[in-house]
């Protein structure tokens, strides 16, 4: 999932991704049960606990929140309050580390489903039966139905919705041909058996399937709702089905969101309103969260950074995602794989964590990055120490190896017709609005300029605007970043398929793709492994379509004496069952 801000990853031992167990479901150690309502009542009492107002800042305007036409992670953390999928995130009462205190690890639990039960059918098909909750509601009172799923699920996939994320559900029967428009969406492999029965069949089973239940693209939304194309503007059409639901929203400014009466768990919530306050400025932030307007903040000035950690105000915790750099391979220069591996040879990635970002970064040297599973899960060497580095991310203490880098590069580019830079054009290089973002760009033009002898001009726009222009390829070098939706490889790599709804590299290798789709199908975990990192081989050890500058942690700042706030490591904070101490 995208991600706009600059952010961190400390990747201490294991990563909490507390799945069900078996193929029947299971049990959590959550400390929390949300108790159901009587069918169709809504609650007359209020939350448990001392109710209060929450106002957090997680980023400025979003990009959607469509459940389907969202793609960034601070979207999905305001889809997540209002919505919730077949399976949800829950508090599992253990404290993730680092915090202090302050939060607790997510694990996954069952949503709108009660329970389910997976089928191995006799083509090798995998059917999944989930029962849904017999007190599930929308927030205006109406039911939630297994049909609803069906809606949701086929609109998620027709070519008409556009959705980036189409290929989150590419794993059901009949998906890719009706992402490619070869068979209609009413031929996807779901149906509703009754009404509280939603059935879905894989083309082969897949170790994640659960978590994508859990993901807000899978949400379900109301056919009757959506066919508003302004349905997400007006609380008055904002129909959803999770803990809140939007009561305002002030375009560029706030979304406020109060406990849905029909919800089953209402009594268990803690604030009586939570408010998103949608803002870019980075003084602003911090400025608001020392004057108390602001609980929660996850960005602030790079320059206060250190004595913020020293202070122990700013906590640091684990983070799935690489801080990254995409080209454009479509257009000339970047079209040439010698002149994209020059660029990424070039970066000092050492000075940049260190005198940058300053939180516990650690320097890439691949795309996927640490702490993603290879085979043997979450007991064995992960995906990225399995399969090592690509090029010496570490400039080392006497730089040389970072010197070597840059001779390889500049030889590289004297190959490609450029040597020490002459003939080459000027290019820029695109980043949406952030101090952060502005200081590894200028750090990136000052080292491209002195260690290739290229001219390098930067452009910043506002997020959303940003999002469509590298979206529409219309640039030549851009930041990016990418969080894990869940823990596996293919969370990285099968966005970067041809034609895919988040390739903004608009990268293009038939291998490649045949790689991935033969991962996709196997289910011999060993097997797919060893084919996804072959196709990593191919996109970065061959076409270096991608320039991996660090991978990250996560940051956050929470007011004193809140607590009950809960996260996982795929970037998603939960603030449902927050209460003030």
């Amino acid at each position: 999932m995208k991600k706009r801000k600059l952010v961190s990853l400390l990747l201490s031992g294991a990563l909490v991704f507390g799945l069900l167990a078996g193929c029947g479901g299971g049990t959590s150690n959550s400390n929390e049960t949300p108790d159901a309502q009587n069918s169709g009542t809504p609650s007359s009492e209020a939350p448990s606990g001392d109710a209060f107002e929450m106002t957090v800042n997680i980023a400025s305007e979003p990009q959607s929140i469509d459940p389907a036409l969202n793609s960034a992670v601070d979207g999905a953390i305001m889809l997540s309050h209002m919505f919730e999928g077949l399976m949800r995130w829950k508090d599992s009462g253990s404290e993730t580390a680092g915090t202090n205190g302050t939060c607790n690890n997510a694990v996954l639990d069952y949503g709108q489903a009660e329970s389910y039960k997976k089928t191995p059918n006799e083509d090798g098909t995998v059917t999944y039966t989930f029962k849904l909750r017999d007190d599930a509601k929308w927030s205006d009172g109406k039911d939630v139905t297994a049909q609803d799923f069906v809606f949701s699920w086929q609109r998620l996939v027709s070519p008409e919705t556009a959705a980036d994320y189409s290929y989150m559900i590419d794993c059901v029967v009949n998906a890719n041909e009706i992402i490619n428009g070869e068979k209609e969406p009413s031929e996807l492999g779901v149906k509703a058996v009754d009404d509280k029965t939603f059935e879905v069949t894989l083309t082969s089973d897949l170790p994640y399937f659960t978590e994508i239940c859990a993901f807000p693209a899978t949400f379900p939304v109301r056919e009757d709702i959506v066919s508003n194309a302004q349905w997400t503007y007006d609380p008055a059409t904002y129909v959803s089905n999770g803990a809140y639901k939007m009561t305002s929203r002030v375009t560029n400014s706030e979304i406020v969101m109060e406990p849905n009466e029909y919800y089953y768990g209402v009594d268990t919530l803690g604030p009586k309103k939570i408010t998103f306050k949608l803002m870019d400025d980075q003084n602003a932030m911090l400025n608001g969260f020392k004057s108390g307007e602001l609980d929660f903040i996850e960005s602030m000035p790079t320059d206060e950074i250190a004595g913020l950690m020293a202070s122990g105000d700013l906590k640091i915790v684990d983070y799935i995602g690489t801080y990254y750099v995409c080209y454009q391979t479509q257009k000339a220069p970047f079209d040439d794989p010698r002149v994209r591996k020059a660029f990424t040879l070039a970066i000092d990635r050492t000075y940049i964590v260190n005198e940058i970002t300053q939180t516990g970064q650690v320097e890439a040297g691949g795309f996927v990055p640490a702490g993603v599973y290879d085979a043997d899960g979450a007991t064995g060497d992960d995906f990225r120490t399995q399969g090592g580095n690509y090029y010496e991310p570490m400039s080392g203490d006497d730089k040389a190896q970072y010197e070597a880098n840059c001779e390889e590069a500049r030889a590289l580019l004297a190959e490609a017709g450029y040597p020490n830079g002459e003939g080459f054009p000027v290019v820029e290089y695109l980043y949406n609005t952030g101090d952060d973002h502005k200081s590894v760009a200028e750090a990136l033009q000052n080292m491209w300029q002195t260690q290739l002898g290229v001219t390098v001009t930067l452009n910043n726009q506002e997020w959303a605007t940003f999002l469509q222009t590298r979206k529409d390829g219309d640039y030549s070098i851009a930041r990016n970043g990418w969080i894990a939706d869940y823990n596996d490889p293919m969370s990285f790599l099968d966005m970067w398929l041809t034609g895919g709804g988040n390739n903004d590299a608009q990268y293009s290798n038939a291998e490649y793709d045949a790689k991935l789709q033969a991962a996709k199908a196997s289910t011999d975990p060993a097997e797919r492994m060893q084919l996804m990192h072959e196709a990593e081989d191919i996109i970065m050890g061959q076409d270096y379509a991608l320039c991996p500058l660090y991978f990250y942690t996560q940051k956050y700042m929470l007011a004193d004496g809140i607590q009950g706030m809960y996260y996982t490591p795929l970037g998603y904070f939960f603030f449902d069952h927050c209460t003030q101490g």
